[in-house]
């Protein structure tokens, strides 16, 4: 699973109500509000012209006093920086966005929807997900500038918000799944390096086990509704690392087995790194524990020296206390995870956030046209760093963050092997749902290899 930036969190929310009020009287004198005159295709550029700051708004103009509802598994602080990047649309515009993040998102989702109770906007993580609500009936088509916007993409992303080749969902942002978090500072004081293959991973995670200090390994999946889908990142990433691209389509598409041999081999290999008992998990406790470690604070031992790495993707970023100092010789950073497999180039594991309509008023289109827009994306950008954009038409160097280049670079690389995250592209039945149980239940309770894989492969729809 991704998330979206992507993916839950359980801190509480901070409230924005300030900072928007601000926000929007700092805009006043410089910004003159369209009127409520309707409009078609999401902003007409009817009503008031809009001067100053506001000017370049005016594509989406003509809504003013409406609002638009976003339901997402997005919570603070990474839900704080996504409201601060629309603040000034917002207040130029007139149009209200109303914002709601739920640790529950995948589980409510559907109920929401099929009860008639659906939100404006989803932001959906998963395109399994989106076949889902595609098949629902509920979810509108585009209109024409947002399916424009997509040329600003590579064209697979179109792929992943599309089902049965018909474009629904918007991609917002990306992010970088395939690295491990580490402290500089810990590393440089126990004299250990930077891993360049699998073998020497797990060579220095033997040896920082047998030295006596803190645990090799920190994990954690629990995540409310959504636990079990850190760990089907770690199998995503072996099977992808260990076999390519080819097996891992085969695979997500079913037709290699989670029974088959090559994917419970990938399994034992997940089994004897982060299922090792002398390995993990630092500063919690036993392999169990990870199922009842909030992803979330999966990692804070690595800040204690209870534990020395941490395999979590890049919006993992806003999870680090504010004084954290991100960088190659600073408390934390991250490097590329190796391929388990030599032979494999340069496997890179990817996720992103789609912005699927339900409704087709016209402030909703004009929401829409901007979320799908350069435009939005460099305003994403420059609010915060922890957050990455694969459209092409942002200018790379507003990243001034070293994980959000390191996450960037990968992503863009078109010698590196790269598929988007499995159990997010597979059924809904199974990815977020049957293969959560069922790894939660491998960690939690010991399950087998065999009875996991086979109860997740008979989820898997007819």
């Amino acid at each position: 699973m991704t998330t979206t930036p992507t993916a839950p969190s359980t801190r509480s929310r901070r409230s924005a109500a300030v900072p928007a009020l601000l926000a929007a009287l700092a805009l006043t004198a410089a910004c003159s509000n369209s009127s409520d005159s309707g409009g078609s295709g999401g902003g007409d550029g009817g009503g008031k012209a809009l001067t100053g700051d506001c000017a370049k708004y005016q594509p989406y103009a003509g809504h003013s006093g409406t609002t638009v509802t976003v339901f997402a598994s997005i919570l603070s602080p990474e839900s704080d920086n996504l409201e601060k990047s629309w603040s000034e649309f917002s207040s130029c515009t007139g149009i209200r966005i109303s914002y709601e993040g739920s640790n529950d998102f995948e589980s409510q989702l559907p109920v929401r929807v099929t009860g008639g109770n659906a939100p404006d906007f989803a932001i959906i993580p998963q395109p399994g997900l989106l076949a889902q609500m595609v098949k629902s009936g509920k979810v509108a088509k585009p209109p024409a500038q947002t399916v424009a916007n997509q040329d600003k993409w590579s064209p697979v992303w179109k792929t992943y918000g599309s089902v049965n080749g018909t474009f629904y969902a918007a991609p917002m942002s990306a992010n970088m799944k395939s690295l491990v978090w580490y402290s500089p500072k810990a590393f440089k004081q126990a004299g250990y390096e930077v891993p360049k293959s699998w073998s020497a991973l797990m060579e220095l995670s033997d040896r920082i086990a047998k030295a006596g200090g803190g645990r090799p390994w920190c994990g954690g999946i629990a995540s409310g509704t959504a636990t079990g889908w850190p760990a089907t990142d770690w199998l995503e990433e072996v099977v992808l690392g260990s076999y390519g691209g080819e097996v891992y389509d085969q695979w997500v598409g079913h037709k290699v087995k989670f029974s088959d041999e090559k994917i419970t081999t990938a399994m034992k290999t997940v089994a004897g790194w982060m299922q090792n008992p002398a390995w993990v998990n630092g500063g919690y406790g036993d392999v169990k524990s990870i199922a009842t470690t909030t992803f979330q604070d999966a990692g804070a031992p690595i800040l204690t020296g209870k534990c020395f790495m941490l395999q979590q993707a890049s919006f993992y970023k806003a999870q680090w206390p504010k004084d954290t100092k991100v960088g190659p010789d600073g408390d934390v950073f991250a490097f590329q995870l190796p391929a388990v497999n030599p032979g494999v180039p340069n496997p890179v594991e990817g996720g992103g956030e789609f912005l699927t309509a339900f409704a087709s008023r016209p402030e909703v289109q004009a929401v829409q046209n901007y979320l799908s827009s350069p435009e939005w994306a460099s305003s994403r950008v420059r609010t915060a760093t922890g957050w990455v954009s694969a459209n092409q038409g942002v200018d790379k160097s507003l990243y001034t963050d070293p994980i959000d280049r390191l996450s960037a670079d990968a992503l863009t690389d078109p010698a590196a092997t790269f598929r988007f995250d499995g159990s997010d592209l597979m059924p809904a039945a199974v990815g977020a749902g049957q293969e959560w149980k069922s790894l939660t239940a491998w960690f939690a309770e010991g399950q087998s290899i065999q009875k996991t894989a086979a109860d997740i492969d008979a989820a898997w729809p007819q």
